[in-house]
């Protein structure tokens, strides 16, 4: 039984989600469709790509995932398919797989060629789905492609370190459901850079000289709970995908507040790490 994801831009108040879906269902009856997200910000590649680098590996290898984001078909904006650690990715050749692939690299890529097989300005709908379950009945990707060496990259999705190696200059590249802001450096670059140096995270207003691995770890349960008051305190933690993440104590934004909203770190802020002379 096939599963195919979908990632998209869509949002759920237009009918597209509900089309794209019942085209897989036209096309392959018994296919299994899961949505990761179509809360995606408009055309927004960093945001699509840290949310399929993050959900795609839960599922079993051989899933093909379509995403859906700035994926209308130009002759800079090709469509492609992608084999890569066991899953097949069918997208727009913009960079958006580019976090997955800083670590991974495909065995197999092609060019999609069927356009002109398909009348359509709704490529997600027809391209990606006729893709998708061709892939899924066990065609190859031969057949609707041409094979090519490399994909496009995007500037900004990854961090800069500086010549001398004491900065790390990085950005807000996700705000999650509880408005924490998720950057675009990860544990692994901070501890590879850092050698266990002191260090001063600065992001607009904000400075941490310390990043914790729990959010419960800024709590102090020797005092007691109403002494306490650390809710929506600032705080900075590795995440759970290994990024560093600036976040609020028990964050709403509703209620006490989120980074997003009480510091002004929206998508795109920059973060910097100072590790010289602290």
């Amino acid at each position: 039984m096939a599963i195919i994801t979908l990632t998209t831009d869509f949002g759920w108040k237009d009918p597209y989600v509900g089309a794209v879906k019942g085209a897989i269902y036209k096309e392959l009856e018994t296919a299994t469709i899961v949505d990761i997200s179509h809360d995606v910000s408009p055309f927004h590649i960093a945001e699509a790509a840290y949310i399929i680098q993050n959900a795609y590996d839960s599922f079993p290898e051989g899933t093909i995932h379509i995403i859906g984001v700035d994926a209308e078909h130009t002759p800079e904006n090709k469509h492609v398919a992608i084999f890569l650690n066991g899953h097949y990715f069918i997208c727009a050749d913009n960079g958006v797989l580019c976090l997955i692939m800083s670590r991974l690299k495909p065995e197999k890529i092609v060019e999609i060629n069927i356009h002109d097989r398909i009348s359509s300005n709704f490529t997600t709908l027809d391209v990606f789905v006729k893709t998708a379950c061709h892939i899924a009945r066990g065609g190859t990707l031969e057949v609707i492609g041409k094979t090519i060496k490399s994909l496009r990259s995007i500037t900004g999705i990854h961090p800069n370190v500086s010549d001398n190696g004491n900065y790390i200059n990085g950005q807000v590249i996700y705000i999650d459901n509880y408005g924490n802001s998720v950057t675009n450096i990860s544990k692994e670059l901070f501890q590879q850079v850092g050698r266990g140096r002191s260090f001063l995270l600065s992001a607009r207003n904000e400075r941490h000289k310390r990043i914790y691995d729990r959010y419960s770890d800024i709590v102090n349960y020797e005092m007691s709970p109403d002494r306490r008051d650390v809710d929506g305190k600032g705080l900075v933690i590795f995440n759970t995908a290994g990024m560093i993440e600036i976040a609020t104590y028990r964050s709403n934004p509703l209620t006490v507040g989120s980074a997003s909203t009480l510091f002004g770190l929206q998508i795109d802020a920059p973060v910097i790490i100072n590790f010289e002379n602290l």
